[in-house]
């Protein structure tokens, strides 16, 4: 039998959150933890075995109910992620992986967490309903972001207000607020952070390491900076 587009390219997400679901519960682990989520809309296309993205983090299920499911969870992923915090009770943002035939509404988000970054506060903006995330990026991780570039906060997809030295200002609408674990945010908090990937790329071809063979390839340094790169 043939293998479907999903089943060649892996799992995929846009950053457009589907769900804010609720950690159940978190069982401790000599290897690994394990994490029961409650769902209501997403748990109804879940099986046994898909992946997920919870607050930006590629997970596979490993059971599902009616109501939850449950993902393993590495000292990897404790280490490198914001679950380090996770507790039961906890709201975290839920991604189902794009379809291979869906429009891509946010940016490319792969679920690899790049680094934590610490929730400084989200502040109505004077006169209007948006407001001001700011967040503090782990050093190192600032290089890939830009003004009017994209973020994953959390798993979500955000687009950059500005960014001074290792803070990121970022504008909110009211609707992502909302609909998102945000609002559940208390300063100091880590936060999921995964930064455009097409920026390492870019980064690491300049750097003169190729990603192909030149000849397997019609990508050069010159097409990238006539792009605008």
């Amino acid at each position: 039998m043939p293998l479907a587009v999903s089943d060649i390219i892996g799992a995929m997400f846009t950053g457009l959150i589907e769900e804010v679901g609720t950690v159940a519960s978190v069982k401790n682990a000599k290897q690994s933890h394990k994490l029961r989520i409650t769902s209501s809309e997403l748990i109804k296309e879940l099986k046994v075995g898909d992946s997920i993205a919870v607050s930006g983090v590629c997970l596979t299920a490993v059971s599902v109910d009616r109501a939850s499911f449950e993902a393993d969870l590495a000292q990897e992923t404790l280490y490198r992620t914001s679950f380090s915090r996770i507790r039961a009770g906890a709201l975290v943002n839920l991604e189902l992986p794009m379809r291979a035939n869906a429009r891509l509404g946010g940016h490319i988000v792969q679920g690899h967490v790049d680094g934590t970054g610490k929730f400084l506060s989200l502040d109505a903006i004077a006169e209007g309903q948006d407001s001001w995330l700011r967040i503090e990026v782990p050093h190192g991780l600032e290089k890939y972001v830009i003004a009017k570039g994209s973020l994953s906060v959390e798993g979500i997809s955000l687009t950059v207000a500005k960014i001074a030295g290792q803070e990121v200002t970022i504008a909110v609408i009211p609707h992502t607020a909302e609909a998102t674990n945000l609002k559940s945010l208390r300063p100091g908090d880590p936060v999921n952070l995964e930064v455009d990937v097409i920026a390492k790329y870019v980064e690491k071809m300049i750097a003169g390491k190729t990603i192909v063979p030149t000849e397997q390839s019609s990508l050069t340094i010159e097409k990238l900076v006539r792009e605008g790169f």
